[in-house]
């Protein structure tokens, strides 16, 4: 029998007591706020789940989380093929794919603050490369009237930033299949779907995961790169769950916006549980297989 040895929690220990102290005291504090009025913070009146009462009720809040999920759900449908196709097309000579990943990398090394500004300056009809070009072709020099064109503009910022996430994880998980596997399917005559389905796809189901939670965490709570956009606009058609709960903020309604922000945790931490589950869930037979 193994004998315990619990001497690595030694080491864990003082970022353990950073997290608590940069993540846990400022949730704790949020949690306390949610169920008070605040005029001003010397100056509390308890009114238990009022609050939380009065968001649920509330169309606003179902209608940006209406758009959060729908937001996500193209962000993923768009980045996750996208990113495995990118990266199944990464050449295998080692120079290039140097070369390859630093050009794919380059956008994550972008600022988020400077993103919107990147992209406003690009989509200028006088001045932007981009709104030049799409001027030609019927794109609307008010698009920010416009809550499809907005949408369009966010997707496809938000895709050019991040898919470069997806093809570095999934990238790196096909260096790992070995190539005797490859020279199997040759001798088989197995095409490339096959080879994709029965080979790669098998190993990339981790790091999928891995970025699905990751990508459906950012782009669910998304602010820093929308409000600059169009600032919830048009009509609120932009206005997600995060926009939503930085107006309130803006506007000092600290119990409001304190109960938003938890509800909020709640759902990303339900989300990631349920992802955790599934990362059981796929672990299961090769743990039986091991056993």
């Amino acid at each position: 029998m193994k004998e315990s040895n619990n001497t690595g929690w030694i080491f864990v220990l003082p970022a353990a007591l950073l997290l608590g102290l940069v993540g846990l005291i400022p949730l704790i504090t949020v949690i306390n706020y949610s169920f008070f009025e605040i005029f001003i913070l010397d100056k509390r009146f308890w009114i238990g789940t009022e609050w939380y009462r009065d968001i649920m009720r509330s169309d606003r809040f179902w209608s940006s989380f209406g758009r959060s999920t729908l937001f996500s759900a193209l962000v993923l449908s768009i980045q996750i093929p996208l990113g495995i196709a990118i990266a199944l097309c990464i050449p295998k000579r080692q120079f290039w794919v140097g070369l390859a990943l630093a050009g794919v990398a380059l956008p994550l090394l972008v600022p988020w603050n400077m993103i919107p500004s990147l992209w406003l300056s690009l989509l200028d009809p006088e001045t932007g490369i981009i709104g030049s070009l799409m001027a030609a072709y019927g794109w609307s020099a008010e698009w920010k009237m416009s809550a499809v064109q907005t949408w369009i503009v966010l997707l496809v910022m938000d895709t050019w930033h991040w898919t470069s996430l997806v093809v570095i994880l999934c990238y790196s998980a096909l260096t790992t299949i070995p190539a005797p596997y490859y020279q199997a399917a040759a001798i088989d005559g197995a095409s490339p779907w096959q080879v994709f389905w029965h080979i790669q796809l098998p190993k990339l189901q981790y790091v999928l995961l891995m970025a699905v939670l990751l990508r459906f965490m950012d782009s669910f709570m998304i602010y820093t790169e929308a409000f600059p956009i169009n600032a919830g606009g048009p009509d609120g058609a932009t206005m997600f769950l995060a926009v939503d709960l930085g107006e309130e903020i803006k506007a000092f309604n600290y119990g409001p916006s304190s109960a938003r922000s938890v509800l909020y945790f709640l759902i990303v931490l339900t989300v990631a549980w349920l992802f955790t589950k599934a990362q059981n869930k796929i672990d299961a037979p090769d743990s039986k297989k091991a056993g």
